[in-house]
């Protein structure tokens, strides 16, 4: 059986960890509704085209549930676009909550580091 060749480092789509903060009343623990949420809100942002152009990821494991915070993997010329598009999720599991953006890294380890576990 013959093996694929990998794609260069040159091809590869490149990618940012956006950073951001749930800001509500109660802790959301639930890490599918967020998720479910956050598609939903871009999704009516970017439209079915421009989701797949985000190429988002949203890293369940990666979701600190103590200060709320979790990393969104997206591509690195739609990082503005998400970041508004956050900005129109209005409630998870209907509970009223707002969506900061703490900030953006190229890497997963500094991302995590810096943002989610401080």
């Amino acid at each position: 059986m013959m093996k694929i060749k990998p794609v260069l480092p040159s091809l590869r789509e490149k990618k940012r960890y956006l950073a951001f903060e749930i800001i509500s009343d109660k802790k959301i623990e639930n890490t599918t509704d967020i998720s479910n949420a956050i598609n939903t809100g871009c999704i009516n942002f970017f439209g079915e085209q421009g989701m797949a152009k985000a190429g988002l990821i949203f890293l369940n494991d990666k979701y600190n549930k103590q200060n709320q915070r979790g990393l969104i993997k997206v591509s690195n010329k739609m990082t503005d676009n998400l970041k508004a598009a956050l900005c129109f999720v209005k409630e998870i599991d209907s509970q009223k909550v707002i969506l900061r953006s703490v900030g953006v890294s190229g890497i997963l380890k500094k991302a995590y580091e810096k943002y989610i576990s401080a």
